[in-house]
């Protein structure tokens, strides 16, 4: 069966020219992914103001729905206002939400975006404005389909805002393999932190996640949350790691073996890429998604249909 993937990329963000963050990677992204033919590809439905009010401050969320925010709070999040960027957010949110519906129901699901660990209770930063994650754990748990989750955060910067909005609950482990020197540079406290040093590559990244997942199994969560940056590639702008295309499929391979063999339902979300040309970004992200295709569905990626071929 196919897996069903939600994107967002019709609800575009004016950005000024010259602006870091890489908007047009999720409509390639999309355009690789229908090219496949083998996902079943919907537009993301926008979450409501109560929803994430279960994650986030109210007065923060009516201010941000309302173009209200200090100037100061988004030039933290690093976007300036717009009807568009609010319709974007929601959808964004929304998508992973019904992703980690779809993983409860079938094992897997996913959001071509989201991912958004650097958003708190009470603010933005770092190009998020909600935290997709922690909306989605909160929901699902206040409705009681589910209980303990754990948030596997593997982009290249620590997951900040999900740890600190679940450092106090017992029920949620957050885990995060991230760059030492990368932002944020004032790091919270994750249950699970696993700092690289600058330049790390395949062999002892993946050793180092190798030896972590365990630590996945023991908490004995209800769903994953899979944020699945790829800015851990060599050469990505925003990014301090030294991984290649193989190694970051490794790493993706890793993560889905574990958690079909602990049958515990996965929802990927997209996370940080930010490589130059964008184009090799918007490779790595569907690689994410191809793999998970190949080890839930038998779906026979590129790189396998190649092999086969010779």
């Amino acid at each position: 069966m196919p897996i069903r993937l939600f994107y967002c990329d019709h609800h575009p963000i004016p950005l000024p020219p010259g602006h870091k963050f890489p908007m047009e990677k999720y409509a390639l992204l999309r355009g690789l992914l229908e090219a496949d033919g083998f996902y079943q590809l919907e537009a993301a439905p926008l979450a409501g103001r109560e929803t994430i009010e279960l994650a986030h401050d109210p007065a923060y969320v009516r201010g941000f729905l309302e173009g209200s925010l200090d100037a100061r709070v988004l030039r933290r999040i690093g976007f300036p206002w717009s009807e568009s960027l609010v319709r974007r957010t929601l959808a964004s949110v929304g998508g992973t939400l019904a992703g980690s519906r779809d993983a409860l129901a079938c094992g897997i699901g996913g959001n071509l975006a989201g991912g958004t660990h650097h958003a708190f209770r009470g603010e933005g930063a770092g190009f998020c404005v909600f935290n997709d994650l922690a909306v989605a754990i909160l929901t699902l748990r206040s409705e009681g389909r589910i209980a303990r989750a754990a948030v596997i955060d593997l982009d290249v910067h620590q997951g900040d805002g999900a740890a600190s909005i679940f450092e106090d609950d017992p029920d949620v482990l957050t885990f995060s393999m991230h760059a030492a020197n990368n932002f944020p540079f004032r790091k919270q406290r994750s249950k699970v932190d696993i700092a690289l040093a600058d330049g790390t590559g395949d062999a002892e990244y993946l050793r180092q996640l190798r030896e972590a997942l365990p630590a996945v199994a023991r908490f004995r969560p209800d769903l994953v949350m899979y944020q699945s940056g790829v800015d851990v590639l060599a050469g990505d702008r925003l990014g301090r790691l030294s991984l290649s295309h193989a190694g970051l499929i490794a790493r993706d391979e890793m993560v889905f073996r574990f958690t079909k063999a602990s049958a515990i339902p996965v929802a990927i979300t997209l996370g940080g890429g930010y490589g130059d040309p964008i184009s090799r970004t918007a490779e790595a992200h569907a690689n994410t998604f191809r793999t998970a295709a190949a080890v839930y569905a038998g779906w026979r990626a590129p790189w396998q249909a190649k092999a086969c071929a010779t």
